[in-house]
């Protein structure tokens, strides 16, 4: 599972080889043990939880990069590498 972005002591990451667990283009969060999975297109929260303000963080960071996002899981879809997406402290 490649990690595409690291901002404030989250790591996001994209796996899509477990479509049949959240069926649609999903990210998975990160912050020390807690590990949440969001939907790419409107970053609904689909399993897991974060700390209240580093969800926040994740729902704005995906609304932001949406577009990159979804290139980064057709990318992965196809077997290709994905790209590294800034966060939202750089």
């Amino acid at each position: 599972m490649p990690t595409i972005s690291m901002f404030y002591g989250i790591l996001i990451r994209i796996f899509f080889q477990d479509t049949d667990c959240h069926q649609l283009p999903h990210i998975h969060a990160q912050y020390q043990q807690a590990i949440a999975v969001y939907a790419i297109a409107d970053g609904v929260l689909l399993a897991g939880s974060l700390p209240p303000n580093k969800h926040k963080l994740v729902v704005a960071w995906i609304e932001i990069h949406r577009d990159e996002l979804q290139a980064d899981w057709d990318l992965a879809v196809d077997s290709q590498p994905t790209f590294r997406i800034k966060g939202l402290d750089q």
